[in-house]
Parts: structure tokens; C-alpha cells; sequence
């Protein structure tokens, strides 16, 4: 019999916090924001990799969210649509019949998803949660979240079958991935526009930026008054939010 899990106040009032917002996610930056944000809280992590799969059992959906600088050669280990670690990690698991896996790699005790380890790791991340709808006859969805805190406790399991339906009812709302060049800016970000957006999705500062640039912290602040008003946002985390829909920092 399973340990009952009793969510504290401050939990509960995550939960709601975490569930109301994402009924009104409807593009690819409001789902970026959600789950970088408020899902955040209840699920922290680095990376999640979310999957759609059609009837037949084929990807016909694969979002890579994160909300700091990933490694371009770690990101492709992950996110490659025909044999991406992600892909195999979450097929695996649907195979397997078990949902929720959390994998604690760092952990004594053997791993459900042992044969993984050493890929995990090379990625850069020593825990791995996964959780999903399984096959259903309409395809279904499944989400692969790395980078957990260190030894994670086994109430996320928990906590992310509270929040699956959500996360599979949002995510089955974004438009096509075909339509997500819809709406483009009306110039493209110049190199220095790029770069600086890059910066800023790894969180640095406009000092810090500026350091790294060679320029100073003004031109910074200008460079990013420009990109906001070439994107049509007001602010930085939707700036970059801006960029994720549009898939301005993708190789």
C-alpha cells in the first residue's frame, strides 16, 4: 500500500497558484512562462522536454523549455525527434507501464531507468523525473524533466500527477508547431540583438552583459528597449518568452 501524501498549506496554495494560470495557456511563450514559473514551485527543474505522440505512436510534437543557457551539444542529445535521450527515456517508460519514474541517479539504491545513467549524465544531470498519459487511442503526451534538486524526494512523483492533466491539456492547446513562425517581428534581431538575448536568457544582468559585450551598461539597457519594442513585449521574461514562441535561439 502506498504512503498517502498530505500536501502542506504552502504546498496547496502552490497547487492553485500552478493550476489557475495554466487554464489559460494557449501559445508556446504563455506555456513557457507557466512552466517555468508557476509549475516551478511544486516541479523545480532545469529542463523539460515535452512530447506529443499521434495514434500510431510517431512524435508529432517535441518542446525543449528551460529557462537557463543550455548546451547546444547537450541540448541535441536530448531533444533529437528520432533518438533523442527523451524520446527513448519517455518511451521506455511508457513501455514499462509505470508513471510516475523518478530516477535519483546520485542514490545508492538501483534506478528504474539504470540503463540510462551514463547518457543522463552526460548531459549534465544526475536525476531524471518522467511522467505522462501513456499511449492512448488519440496518441497521448509524456514529459521528461531533468535536472531535479539534489536527491529529490519521491512526493514530486506525486506532485506531478497532480499537475499532468494540466500540463497535457495546455500543451494540447499550442498551436501547430508549423504555425509558430506565425506573427513574426517585423525586422529580424540584428547579431548584437541575438547575442544580447542569449545573455539574458542565461541571467545576466545588464552590468554583466555589458562586461562581457565591451560596451556599457546604457547600451545594454538600449539594445534591450529596441528588442522590446521590436517584439512587441514590455519586459525582459517576456522578451525571452517572446523568442522561445518564435524559435529566435534555436541552432
Amino acid at each position: 500500500m502506498e504512503p498517502v501524501v498530505i500536501l502542506s498549506r504552502q504546498e496547496q496554495e502552490y497547487l492553485l497558484r500552478a493550476i489557475e494560470p495554466g487554464l489559460r495557456v494557449a501559445s508556446l511563450r504563455q506555456f513557457f512562462l507557466w512552466t517555468q514559473g508557476q509549475v516551478q514551485a511544486l516541479l523545480p527543474h532545469h529542463v523539460l522536454v515535452c512530447l506529443q505522440f499521434g495514434p500510431g505512436g510517431g512524435v508529432t510534437r517535441l518542446e525543449c523549455l528551460h529557462g537557463t543557457v543550455l548546451d547546444t551539444a547537450a541540448q541535441r542529445v536530448l531533444t533529437d525527434a528520432d533518438d533523442g535521450l527523451a524520446l527513448r527515456i519517455a518511451r521506455h517508460c511508457m513501455r514499462s507501464g509505470r508513471l510516475p519514474v523518478l530516477a535519483d541517479f546520485g542514490a545508492v539504491a538501483a534506478e528504474s531507468l539504470a540503463g540510462f545513467r551514463a547518457e543522463v549524465a552526460q548531459a549534465g544531470f544526475d536525476n531524471v523525473l518522467v511522467h505522462g498519459t501513456g499511449p492512448t487511442s488519440a496518441g497521448g503526451s509524456m514529459f521528461v524533466l531533468f535536472g531535479l534538486p539534489p536527491r529529490p524526494e519521491v512526493r514530486l512523483g506525486y506532485f506531478a500527477e497532480l499537475l499532468l492533466p494540466h500540463l497535457h491539456l495546455a500543451l494540447c492547446r499550442l498551436p501547430a508547431a508549423r504555425d509558430a513562425g506565425d506573427g513574426l517581428p517585423a525586422r529580424p534581431l540584428s547579431a548584437r540583438e541575438t547575442e544580447i538575448v542569449g545573455w539574458l536568457r542565461a541571467g545576466k544582468s545588464n552590468d554583466e552583459m555589458g562586461k562581457l559585450l565591451g560596451i556599457s551598461a546604457l547600451t545594454v539597457k538600449n539594445h534591450l528597449q529596441r528588442i522590446y519594442r521590436t517584439l512587441g513585449v514590455s519586459n525582459r521574461a517576456h522578451a525571452l518568452a517572446r523568442c522561445i514562441d518564435l524559435r529566435l535561439l534555436e541552432d
